[in-house]
């Protein structure tokens, strides 16, 4: 079947779903293929439960007669297409965004301060891979004004896939850091494959960047593209300086041009995060919103999925970052724990994963770090700092952590958790 007639079927659905648990009435389901599922099989039960129709590569599982089976060569291919079709049919402005660290942060930021003068479609939680992207671009509608694009990569093409899929016109990498390094075997395969929107940019007859000008490798990678920059100096777009003394992120900002100088406050933990938030007002500027408009979405914004979250328990303050970890995104979130005015700090960190050969040796800088930073009340979680070099307790994994936490119980610290997401570190928050 081809994209155009998918599409008629798409055009009398309700939305689109890949999970057959999940099938409002009258939605379009995509069996899709991974490792250990094979969504065929569950076609019929997703059209039993509400589906208008199922696109389906697999023959065998067809009614004959049953015209509800639309039948392709690859199921997540067609996907694909129908997202990318659609997308031309909107003429939606998207805007994509992608980097080794904050991409999730500044796209929520982004999205808060348009939606204050604008109806805006954004990715919702961590939907930005090979499916989340597609599935994102179907939800466009003709109200959206903006579509703003959160894309992942692990692997070099990864961000020229989905920005084939996006066709976006603009386009934000946060920045470029040592992540994933066992898909992209170095620093440099980082830069080539974000770079990636780049490049798809460069094709486009109206294309717009928004960079922090204070990243020498994004501004080296984004030579000739027309820009609206942000940064710490002044002769950016919009100009940002760090407000010193507040476990939050506290600073002042200002517009090339004009003298006033704005105060925001939020609810975001880390110096790190003053890139992503004046991302979001030079985005926000370049479309209209007022600058009292962005002051008040930045304030208002709360964090969430354990990323930079302040949380306080009845024996502790917790700052959560253990969504993912990488050395530069570590080296920042120890950095800014150094300069925050608290009381009996201590350290639960993770291994960092994905890293491959240059796994041993990032452990060790951060255990270095640690060290050098004068830090003494420290618990390491997993194989590769149990592996380096340090004067620190480690435990193999969070569950034994868990027991010995149920027997001594640390009580009026304030205490950051960090590491990858697969090290399970958000399951001791209620331990703590």
């Amino acid at each position: 079947m081809t994209t155009e007639s998918l599409y008629l079927h798409f055009q009398r659905c309700t939305g689109v779903t890949t999970d057959s648990r999940n099938c409002p009435e009258g939605s379009l389901f995509v069996a899709l293929r991974g490792e250990r599922f094979d969504g065929n099989a569950y076609a019929a039960k997703a059209l039993a439960a509400g589906c208008a129709y199922a696109i389906v590569d697999s023959p065998e599982v067809v009614v004959a007669g049953d015209e509800r089976y639309l039948l392709v060569d690859d199921g997540l291919k067609a996907l694909q297409r129908l997202a990318q079709h659609h997308r031309r049919q909107m003429g939606t402005t998207v805007l994509a965004i992608t980097g080794t660290n904050g991409k999730t942060t500044t796209k929520e930021l982004v999205a808060t301060v348009l939606q204050q003068q604008h109806q805006v479609l954004y990715t919702q939680g961590n939907l930005n891979n090979h499916i989340g992207v597609p599935l994102t671009l179907l939800r466009l509608t003709p109200q959206h004004h903006i579509a703003i694009i959160e894309m992942g990569a692990s692997h070099p093409g990864d961000i020229k896939e989905l920005v084939d899929i996006a066709q976006p016109d603009m386009g934000l990498i946060t920045n470029v850091g040592m992540a994933h390094l066992a898909g992209f075997g170095s620093f440099e395969g980082v830069k080539r494959t974000k770079g990636e929107l780049y490049d798809h940019l460069r094709q486009q007859p109206q294309s717009h960047i928004f960079i922090d000008s204070d990243n020498p490798h994004l501004v080296a990678m984004a030579q000739g593209l027309p820009q609206s920059t942000y940064g710490t100096s002044a002769q950016v777009h919009i100009c940002g300086t760090l407000t010193a003394g507040s476990l939050h992120l506290a600073f002042t900002w200002s517009e090339q041009g004009d003298p006033t100088l704005h105060e925001v406050q939020t609810q975001l933990i880390g110096s790190y995060n003053l890139p992503n938030a004046l991302a979001a007002i030079t985005v926000g500027r370049h479309f209209g919103v007022t600058a009292a408009l962005i002051n008040r979405a930045l304030s208002q914004y709360t964090p969430s999925n354990n990323r930079s979250q302040l949380l306080k328990t009845a024996r502790n303050t917790l700052i959560v970052d253990a969504y993912n970890a990488n050395p530069t995104s570590m080296k920042a979130a120890i950095d800014n724990f150094s300069q925050i005015a608290a009381p009996a700090k201590m350290l639960i960190l993770g291994d960092m994963r994905e890293l491959g050969q240059e796994s041993a040796a990032a452990h060790q800088r951060v255990c270095d770090q640690l060290v050098a930073g004068g830090f003494t009340d420290v618990v390491l979680v997993g194989e590769a700092f149990a592996a380096a070099r340090h004067p620190y307790p480690t435990y193999p994994d969070a569950a034994s952590l868990m027991a010995s936490l149920q027997q001594q119980q640390p009580e009026g610290k304030t205490i950051l958790i960090k590491g990858s997401n697969s090290m399970k570190l958000v399951g001791l928050i209620d331990h703590l």
